[in-house]
């Protein structure tokens, strides 16, 4: 075998593109390894890690092109198909007779009022796009993570000024009057509205009621307004969480708000809660802390307001599960919100869990992600998602952990997330899947996966649910009852 490894400077692309880009060039006959991603720091620790030497005075704006090749394949052939899938894809302007804009600004002209304008562009670049959104009287949506906080302050404090809604930074999840944006499942329309300070958490709940409304028809959501993970923090003080309350109470079709959120200040916590008092709509709190409900315990809570019990959650593949192998708990998730919620739920029963989004900060792992304890990750925390795609897209880093923990021998569980839906990857379990078999091959260590996603999802709900329990894993739909299920296996 032999490298090659070649820098494009002034070259950009972007991660899911660049993802997409390393995968068609993976399959070319010869190629051993491929990744082809912007030189930022994280990638360029993950190429070293892959064996790759690389140059000492890399910037964030080259591009790397790192091939692992066999010895008799031709590089000018392979380098060719990088071209190939590195070639702009172009749109056809045939019906509309217009080119593409190649601005925020120049599609605002085209719009008429009261368009979402979705901002997804490296965080730096995100403010000045919204702002201007903003000014041209229009609700933002910011996909964008890395959005420092003194910017999503000033930007919600010029929404409120032109009186529109900015869902975001990092707003993943958006259901806009039936109409889902970013990551969202597919879920029947219904009156009841969610305003959520998560995006895997808001994922959820939403398809917890999804499945309690094969049941019952009054149960459906048509509105779930994402406001960013840190919009309940002191700093943002709840500005796009009230403001979002406030459009959804105003709404007749509306008959049920739910407020979400991961662990928020207290003292914006109790100012919410004051303010929701004095709106006409019902609403239901689900933030996440210490003594608080846990999500699924909210989405029972929707039904209980409508008159219906819960219905029991569904679990498949529970045969597949023995006793624990070791005495830790590792848990790797694609989703934030529900690694909090995992957090919260299991540090009651085996204390303090290590993380990368510690729940108090003398508990942060170190950048090997690693520690002799219980652990949790969050693979979608900004760290982790610096010029790579998120891991619902790219679930890369994600399997190389998992493969790490299953080798260790104090390994006793094994607690995961899998969420479907628009936006991610359209057969996420063709690849964990066979990473949880690997881990089980040489013992049976026992994993519990969380699965979000409706019947309605493009990937197959249950065709992703039968791959996973065909591997070895215990599915379920609530990640509260699987996080509990995984205490329970280490005998906590």
């Amino acid at each position: 075998m032999r490298d090659h490894v070649e820098i494009r400077t002034g070259a950009y692309a972007d991660s899911v593109t660049l993802l997409q880009v390393s995968r068609t060039v993976q399959e070319v006959s010869g190629v051993e390894a491929a990744q082809v991603a912007m030189a930022t720091e994280l990638n360029l620790e993950v190429l070293a890690q892959m064996g790759f030497d690389l140059p000492a005075d890399l910037g964030t704006g080259d591009m790397v092109v790192a091939l692992r090749l066999s010895d008799d394949t031709e590089l000018d052939t392979v380098l060719r198909a990088v071209d190939a899938a590195l070639a702009p894809r172009r749109e056809s302007s045939q019906e509309t007779g217009q080119a593409p804009p190649r601005t925020t600004a120049s599609a605002l002209d085209r719009t008429g009022d009261g368009a979402v304008v979705l901002v997804s562009t490296p965080g730096a670049n995100a403010v000045v796009e919204a702002a201007d959104a903003i000014t041209r009287g229009h609700d933002v949506m910011i996909f964008s993570d890395n959005v420092p906080t003194q910017q999503e302050v000033a930007l919600k404090e010029l929404a409120a000024q032109h009186d529109r809604l900015v869902m975001g930074p990092d707003c993943g999840t958006a259901l806009v009057d039936g109409v889902g944006l970013g990551f969202t499942n597919a879920v029947r329309p219904g009156r009841i509205g969610i305003v959520a300070a998560s995006g895997t958490g808001c994922q959820q709940v939403l398809t917890l009621l999804h499945t309690a409304g094969e049941e019952h028809d009054d149960v459906g959501v048509s509105w779930a307004l994402g406001v960013g993970g840190r919009d309940l923090s002191s700093a943002v003080a709840g500005r796009s969480t009230r403001q979002a309350l406030a459009r959804l109470d105003a709404d007749p079709e509306v008959d049920l708000l739910l407020v979400l959120s991961k662990p928020p200040a207290p003292e914006v916590a109790t100012a919410l809660e004051e303010y929701a008092a004095t709106l006409t709509t019902p609403v239901e709190f689900g933030l996440l802390g210490p003594g608080q409900r846990d999500l699924t315990a909210v989405a029972e809570a929707a039904l209980a307001r409508l008159g219906h019990h819960a219905p029991q959650w569904p679990v498949a593949g529970a045969e597949n599960t023995g006793a624990a192998t070791g005495d830790l708990l590792r848990g790797l998730f694609v989703g934030g919100t529900l690694c909090d919620e995992s957090m919260l739920l299991a540090a009651e029963a085996l204390g303090p869990i290590r993380s990368n989004i510690p729940l108090s900060p003398e508990l942060a792992l170190g950048s090997d992600l690693s520690a002799d304890d219980h652990t949790m990750i969050d693979f979608g925390d900004d760290a982790l998602t610096q010029g790579r795609a998120h891991p619902m897209i790219d679930p890369t880093l994600r399997l190389e952990q998992l493969a790490r923990a299953a080798a260790d021998p104090r390994t006793g569980v094994l607690l995961l997330d899998l969420v479907l839906g628009h936006g991610a990857e359209p057969d996420p379990a063709s690849r964990l899947a066979p990473a949880i078999a690997a881990a089980r091959a040489d013992r049976p260590i026992p994993v519990v996966v969380t699965l979000i996603g409706t019947d309605l999802d493009p990937q197959g709900l249950a065709a992703q649910r039968d791959a996973l329990v065909a591997a070895g894993a215990e599915v379920h739909l609530s990640n509260a009852a699987a996080t509990r299920r995984a205490v329970a296996l280490l005998g906590a």
